[in-house]
């Protein structure tokens, strides 16, 4: 709801898309190889375009197919993702001005995935932990998503309440959470997702994480609190995966 979403940071993008894809099995390229080309492209292309805020990879750590690859793209407005794509082209066109040459270099690109991927798009939340830079090293991505419940004795008023407490008493309080990036569903396969991307410096953290969570949630939420909460989710799934550095 627009409750739910109100926009009170306007540095912040107010969208995301996560393209999920897939290694190409009779690709021989190398990490460093893959790595390379896609900086390439990331500094020619996407860093120049006006419409993308930024753009990230992350590769599976531990999810369900070891051949995950994430690719999340951020965008100040709505309309900008539409005119995100035909910027792409004309800076394509910049950058490698020989169209043979301009296509080689792109089936090259293109060639390190699977024909098949996913694209999702999810609308940002306040309450965002940033990172200061860009994920450094082996930086892990953990991704929590949540199936929000919709309960018939809930309101937008009383869920935006205690989420402000847990953000206020739990993330932002919990030294091993670098980053914290809140983004539920704005146009995709299931409307209900509520998902919470967090940064952890290493995946000894992760266990960390989980267990400064629950002293913190203990302290800053009392027990009807936490019941209140809890009738907000249905579900939830975790994954892990490893930020890349081009």
């Amino acid at each position: 709801s627009t409750t739910l979403l109100a926009q009170e940071d306007p540095a912040r993008p107010e969208y995301v898309s996560v393209t999920k894809m897939y290694w190409n099995s009779k690709n021989n390229s190398t990490m460093d190889e893959w790595k390379a080309v896609e900086k390439e492209y990331m500094e020619k292309v996407t860093k120049k375009n006006e419409y993308i805020m930024g753009g990230w990879y992350y590769t599976h750590l531990i999810t369900e197919n070891s051949n995950e690859v994430l690719y999340i793209q951020s965008y100040p407005n709505w309309e900008a993702i539409d005119k995100a794509g035909a910027r792409n082209s004309e800076l394509e066109k910049i950058a490698w001005p020989d169209a043979e040459k301009r296509k080689a270099f792109l089936d090259n690109m293109n060639s390190a995935y699977s024909n098949f991927h996913s694209d999702e798009i999810y609308a940002t939340m306040d309450g965002a932990k940033v990172l200061a830079a860009a994920p450094q090293g082996d930086m892990i991505l953990y991704l929590r998503k949540n199936t929000l419940a919709y309960p018939e004795d809930g309101t937008n008023k009383e869920f935006n309440a205690l989420r402000k407490k847990v953000l206020e008493n739990v993330i932002n309080k919990n030294e091993f959470i670098k980053g914290y990036y809140p983004h539920t569903h704005a146009w995709g396969s299931d409307r209900r997702e509520f998902n919470e991307g967090i940064m952890l410096e290493s995946l000894d953290d992760l266990s960390k994480m989980f267990d400064r969570n629950t002293e913190l949630m203990k302290a800053g939420l009392t027990e009807e609190e936490g019941k209140a909460l809890g009738k907000y989710f249905r579900a939830h799934g975790d994954y892990v995966y490893t930020a890349v550095k081009l």
